[in-house]
Formats: structure tokens, sequence, C-alpha cells
């Protein structure tokens, strides 16, 4: 029992450590870079069914001043209004074009085959993937692409700040920031080659071209329901330099409408956090779970208290990282460790029975 009892706070406060290292150290969004001449972009951006959120996206580069600009959507065989809107859209601005889905080859999933068409219809020196769920500002080419060039990095990849606009992202969202911020020192993502110290996030990923052309990743990894961290792992192992940051308000993200969305959007990558092992997300969720019990039960009310203010605090710092609503996290700290528990049940269950759906799409056999 000791040295459960050791094991639980050494975790414990190793977890804090990686928090307050995230949050102290520059992985914020960075300032705008001076850029002359400024290098040809290309934004691309997979969509399908998203016909309630992509007319947002493009009025808001539409607004973007920086040049040279293109802007490149791929409707990936939407059965909604998404066509309707990007071609609305294009009339307004003639910097935007379409490319109409084709059908899906096999082997391949739909995003990461709708990437590729895209990188090859591309003319930028610089790739920017975009999800179309994503807003964004003014300005956020400029910083990106001056940190980018700063730091000589062949990949930059954002997590946008998140948004909450209905109580079931209150319950889920956080956690994806509270087990990513607790366990990942991002300054070493690009002070490393070693690809265990790795995140990416597919709603924001910039490549130089060049880079992208020469490994051809959304091909290599035309099955890969992870991709993003499937290929930052891969220019790791190529010796090429990434990072990764937290966004602001220059990108922001409401990334699902309910509950129940979020949990399998979620339950479909959960494994992904942990190295994509089931037995080290089952041991995490075991561990955060059952430890302020035995700590209360084994070694008394005062380790106890203790225990749960190392948890308020680790759950503080990651918010302040997040730069999300800190009252509202440590209020629904709880409930939305349930819904972490329901998450991990959900991706159990959709492994057992052989059916993960995603976009109307059955991605089990990708796995």
């Amino acid at each position: 029992m000791n040295c459960i009892l050791v094991f639980i706070w050494i975790f414990g406060l190793t977890r804090l450590c990686i928090s307050l290292v995230n949050w102290l150290t520059e992985i914020k969004f960075p300032d705008a870079g001076r850029l002359a001449p400024k290098p040809f972009v290309s934004i691309l951006i997979p969509a399908r069914n998203e016909e309630e959120r992509i007319g947002n996206l493009l009025a808001a580069l539409s607004h973007f001043r920086y040049t040279p600009l293109e802007i490149i959507v791929y409707d990936d065989n939407s059965t909604d209004r998404t066509a309707q809107l990007i071609t609305t859209a294009a009339v307004l601005n003639p910097g935007i074009r379409l490319i109409k889905g084709s059908p899906l080859p096999e082997g391949w999933l739909g995003k990461n085959y709708a990437c590729h068409r895209l990188a090859l219809e591309a003319k930028g020196e610089f790739l920017l993937f975009l999800d179309a769920d994503v807003l964004v500002e003014d300005g956020l080419i400029d910083r990106t692409l001056g940190y980018m060039k700063r730091k000589e990095l062949h990949l930059l990849s954002v997590f946008p700040k998140q948004l909450f606009c209905n109580p079931g992202t209150r319950l889920s969202v956080p956690l994806m920031n509270w087990i990513l911020l607790s366990l990942l020192p991002l300054p070493l993502v690009p002070a490393t080659h070693t690809e265990s110290l790795t995140a990416a996030n597919g709603q924001f990923m910039l490549f130089r071209a060049g880079t992208y052309y020469q490994l051809l990743p959304h091909q290599a990894f035309r099955n890969n329901p992870v991709e993003d961290m499937a290929i930052a792992k891969a220019f790791k192992k190529q010796k090429f330099k990434i990072a990764t940051l937290l966004g602001d308000k220059h990108i922001q993200c409401n990334m699902y409408n309910s509950l129940q969305e979020s949990i399998q959007g979620f339950s479909k990558n959960i494994f992904s956090f942990f190295g994509n092992s089931k037995v080290c997300c089952i041991l995490f969720a075991l561990v955060t779970t059952s430890a302020p019990f035995i700590i209360f039960l084994t070694m008394g009310k005062q380790a106890g208290y203790a225990y749960i203010c190392l948890i308020l605090l680790l759950r503080l710092v990651t918010t302040l990282a997040s730069r999300q609503p800190v009252l509202q996290n440590l209020l629904l700290i709880i409930p939305q460790h349930l819904v972490f528990l329901i998450i991990i049940i959900t991706a159990l269950q959709g492994h057992k029975n052989r059916k993960i759906i995603w976009k109307n799409r059955n991605i089990y056999s990708l796995y």
C-alpha cells in the first residue's frame, strides 16, 4: 500500500509541475512577425456536412488582409447545404475555390483523402489546413508564419481556444487540455525528436509545402483516424522540427453541439492521448478516479484534503493555460470526470462491437 500511496502523490505532483511548465513558458500564441516578402499561403479546408459552420469561417477568411493567399475547400460528399454555401461564398470572394468530392477510395479515411486532394490543388509555399468548425481573426497567418520562420519549423500545430456554447461542451471539451497539459510539457515538442513527446491538432496544421510534398503525410496515413498525431510523429522521425501552441482569440473553436456529439467525437481518439494504449488510458482513469478515496481511507483527513487541494490546483493551472473559464471548470470537476469515464467506456464498447461512427461512416476498420 505504501508504494501505491507514493505513486499517487508523485504522479499528482508531476502532473502539476508539467501543467505549471505549460502555463509559465512560451506556449501561448506568438506575436506577429515581420514577413518580407510575404510567402504565398494556401488555406485548405476539408468539409463534410458543415452547413452550420462553413459560412462563418469563409466570411472571416474573406476579411483577411494577408496576401498572397488562396482558399480551397473540399466538399466531402456532404448531404446538406455545405457545397451551396461554399459556392455562394466563392461568388463574393473569387479567392475561394470549391473542389467537389469524389467517391471515397477504399482504404482512405474521409478527412485524410480530402486533405490529400486539397494539397494536390494548392500552389502556396505554405499549406494551412483548417477544420471547418474553427473561428479565425485577421492576423492569424502573419503571427503563425512569423513564429514558424523564427523557430525554423516545418510543421506548426495549434490547439484553438475552445468555446463553450452549450452545457454539453462545458462538461466534455475541457477534458482535452486537462489531459494534454498535465502529461506533456509542450516546450519539449520542438526541443527533441522523441516521438513520445509529440502533440498535434488537426484543426490547425501549418506546413512548409516542400516538406509536405516530400512526405505526402495524408497519403502515408490515409487510414489513420488520428492522422494529426501520426503526421507529427512522422515529421519528428524524419528530423523535421515541429511545434505545438495554444491559441487565443485569433483561432477559436466550438467543437461540438451537444454532450452526445462530444462523447462520440472524443471516444474515437481518446486512446491517442495515451500513446494509443488502452491500458495506459484505463490506468490513468483508475488512478485519477480512485486516488482521493485511497488517500482519505489510508492517510486520514488532513492528507485527503491536501490531495483535494492538489487536484483543484492542477485543474486551475490547466484552465489558466487553456484560457478557459476558471470558476466553470472548478465547479464542474466531478461531472467532467464522470463524462471522461463515459468517453472511455464508449470507446471500449465501440472497439468491442467493431463499430465507431464518425460523420455517418463506420471507421472502426481503420484502427
